[in-house]
């Protein structure tokens, strides 16, 4: 189109921060040209945010073909509420604050499914190789402040279609007589008539099952996280000086420490055997990846037997799991991109 580039905008909107980016679009290179990161509370809405951003950067006034943002919150009917900020969003509203023919809203996770059959091998780390069915299902699933899911399909005429879940909402399935007692002390001690996979799988849940393994300790020597744990367990999320356990947890299970690695291999456990139950309920023969805020630093502890044995612990579909490729998304930038490349599909550049 007459020399000049085709640009894509791609932002990636939470209750703290707001990253927003230009993509120049080359073939199936995706390049970013520009990237801004943004306080989100300082900016009374997101149209005033973009309407800057585009002024600042896009400074030869080239066409912005079309744009995607990522929000943090269920989106509905081109509609988001994001938690923790006083701002509705609505997208036609936006693609007319930023100039743009059209921008869509897409929920921070489900965005991820757009960027998945066009990643780099630097954005990702092989788990299990396998035999990936190019037209198949792909799904994603990640441990961070909670457990997201989303999957993938492909359309007949060839385009991808993502499809947001809440699956780890879904009732945590205990394996074996351990799992069964800590989800009972969990529920009498949080006072739920329902556990969650996400209570487990996510780091907070990495500290909830310490806590359980040191109540239930007994004769176990007393961990020097046992006031942490405490303090931890007793004080609300965002309290000042309050310990990050899950990532104390962690660290302490590479030093060795007995109680925390048995707390980390739990957790795996949990983690492996919800990966593979969503491979099962999406029939991802396109593919399974594992992302979230925890993927990097649990690499290495996702690459053993502690992840991988329950994921394809699966009865008579174990052999089904076996030829899966599951890969790690490890790239810390992956909701901007899969946003770009969803904005590409929308400019029609590449489905």
């Amino acid at each position: 189109s007459g020399g000049l580039m085709t640009l894509l905008l791609a932002g990636d909107l939470g209750g703290t921060k707001t990253l927003l980016a230009l993509y120049r679009s080359d073939g199936d290179q995706l390049s970013c040209v520009a990237r801004e990161r943004y306080i989100s509370a300082e900016w009374p809405h997101l149209g005033p945010m973009l309407q800057r951003f585009l002024a600042d950067y896009n400074n030869n006034g080239a066409e912005v073909a079309a744009g995607c943002i990522a929000v943090a919150g269920p989106v509905r009917q081109g509609r988001a509420h994001i938690t923790n900020l006083p701002w509705d969003l609505e997208q036609s509203a936006l693609a007319a604050d930023g100039g743009l023919n059209q921008l869509e809203l897409v929920n921070d996770f489900a965005v991820l499914v757009y960027g998945l059959p066009h990643l780099s091998e630097e954005q990702q780390v092989v788990l299990q190789e396998g035999e990936a069915d190019p037209q198949g299902p792909i799904a994603i699933l990640g441990a961070g402040t909670g457990l997201g899911m989303a999957s993938g399909v492909r359309l007949s005429n060839g385009a991808l279609m993502t499809l947001p879940s809440e699956g780890g909402h879904r009732e945590f399935p205990p394996r074996n007589a351990e799992e069964m007692l800590m989800l009972g002390w969990l529920r009498r001690e949080l006072q739920l008539e329902r556990l969650s996979v996400e209570r487990i799988v996510s780091g907070t849940g990495l500290g909830l099952v310490f806590l359980w393994l040191l109540h239930c300790g007994g004769d176990q020597p007393i961990s020097d996280l046992h006031q942490a744990a405490m303090d931890w367990h007793q004080q609300a999320p965002g309290t000042p000086g309050r310990p990050d356990l899950p990532a104390l947890v962690s660290q302490r299970a590479r030093d060795g420490d007995m109680l925390a690695s048995k707390a980390e291999q739990i957790w795996l456990g949990a983690y492996g055997s919800a990966a593979g139950d969503l491979a099962l309920q999406t029939l991802s023969t396109g593919g399974l990846w594992v992302g979230g805020g925890t993927a990097i630093k649990q690499l290495e502890r996702l690459q053993s037997d502690a992840f991988l044995a329950p994921m394809r612990c699966k009865g008579r579909f174990e052999d089904f799991i076996n030829k899966l490729p599951v890969r790690a998304l490890v790239d810390p930038d992956a909701g901007l991109f899969s946003a770009a490349c969803r904005a590409r599909m929308l400019a029609g550049c590449l489905q």
